[in-house]
């Protein structure tokens, strides 16, 4: 299975010249812990950040830095590890386990923002096969009860 069939389509976005208390207010209102930093590139929104209510917290507030000058782009995560939505699974989870990070943005084949990949994403998915896994063991023993009475 591809990044491309779990990633969450639906990725909020902000640009760098945008303020932090504009990125808090988009974080809060599409209750969201993360933005993508995107440039509009002929019609294409390349992923350039990204930027994380921890982000905020560690290198704002924890600072004591006045809000009203501070951009996005002061604050955020320059060249965001990104997956190409064709990359597996494994590998995704592997690349963020390595670089620490939990949560990719999702990319085309030219580079455009296609969606995100979170940690949460992968707990769903495993729950998920782990839930599947589980019936394997209840359904081959009522097989067994039928195939081999008392």
């Amino acid at each position: 299975m591809t990044i491309g069939k779990i990633c969450n389509r639906e990725t909020i976005i902000i640009t760098t010249d945008r303020t932090i208390v504009d990125a808090a207010r988009l974080m809060r209102d599409q209750h969201v812990g993360d933005l993508v930093v995107v440039e509009e590139l002929s019609g294409r929104r390349i992923p350039v950040g990204i930027l994380t209510d921890r982000d905020l917290v560690v290198e704002i507030l924890a600072k004591e830095i006045s809000l009203g000058a501070v951009t996005v782009g002061d604050v955020m995560t320059r060249e965001p590890i990104t997956a190409r939505e064709t990359d597996s699974i494994y590998d995704t989870m592997q690349r963020m386990r390595a670089k620490g990070v939990r949560r990719i943005p999702v990319v085309d084949a030219g580079g455009s923002l296609v969606g995100i990949v979170a940690v949460d994403d992968f707990l769903d998915l495993l729950s998920d096969e782990l839930t599947a896994l589980a019936r394997v063991v209840t359904r081959e023993q009522a097989r067994e009860r039928q195939n081999r009475p008392a």
